[in-house]
């Protein structure tokens, strides 16, 4: 029996007053997928994920995750349902007064009955997985942006989840220590077989490791498919994006 892919958006809008920032989104993962939502600062791209992880509320429209429609769930369904989610922040999100090993423990310590020995051993295998198994010891603020941003994918997939979220993952990161953010997520790509979604502006990592390139304008989607399918379009705002030299960057 086929499975429904993990994550199903349909029919998604999302207003903050009188500015419409999501309008009409359908978008499937499936299972083993990595899609990248691109897009201009304010587009709704991270709005997107946080509505699919339940922060924020969608004004109409639908969103499953796992079968479950995140809209309907009462608080203690939606923090099970986000239990099977690992989200990685823009900034990393690392707890200052924790070791790095501490901080991939959380999710454990928190949510699992794990005696400390195993959560310590999980942590570091955890670690070790992104390249960090010699720092597990050091403080946040011993280590440079990169090397947070792997401590934090390596916590977010502490509770080995089903899909995968990344907002702007080499936001703020020189070209060498972004690209290799992106092969680490094409490598875990590869090994875990996660539905991913990476919201991004940075178009040369999004070749490295997307399946498929979800474009948004004005919080509608304007086009989608493989790099090369976007670089066959004759839109002009395509075109555009396409060509600019996409760097990090902030967006909404």
């Amino acid at each position: 029996m086929d499975r429904n892919p993990p994550v199903i958006v349909k029919d998604l809008n999302k207003s903050f007053g009188s500015q419409a920032v999501l309008r009409g989104i359908n978008l499937e993962v499936a299972e083993g997928e990595t899609i990248a939502v691109l897009g201009k600062s304010g587009g709704g791209k991270s709005v997107l994920l946080k509505l699919i992880i339940g922060l924020q509320p969608a004004d109409t429209g639908s969103i499953h995750v796992e079968g479950k429609e995140i809209g309907r769930l009462l608080r203690r369904e939606l923090n099970e349902v986000r239990k099977k989610m690992g989200f990685l922040f823009q900034e990393a999100a690392l707890y200052d007064s924790m070791t790095v090993e501490d901080n991939v423990a959380f999710p454990l310590e928190r949510h699992t009955r794990m005696a400390e020995s195993e959560r310590k051993q999980h942590a570091h295998d955890l670690l070790k997985n992104v390249g960090m198994e010699q720092d597990f010891a050091k403080m946040p603020s011993e280590i440079s942006g990169g090397m947070q941003k792997r401590v934090g994918l390596a916590r977010a997939l502490a509770l080995d989840p089903v899909v995968l979220l990344f907002d702007e993952p080499t936001a703020g990161l020189d070209p060498i220590t972004a690209g290799e953010i992106a092969d680490l997520i094409v490598r875990l790509k590869e090994q875990k077989k996660r539905a991913a979604i990476v919201v991004t502006h940075d178009i040369h990592s999004a070749k490295v490791f997307a399946d498929r390139l979800v474009l948004l304008q004005e919080g509608s989607i304007l086009a989608q498919g493989s790099f090369d399918d976007l670089q066959r379009s004759e839109d002009p705002f395509v075109v555009s994006f396409l060509r600019q030299d996409c760097g990090s960057g902030k967006g909404r």
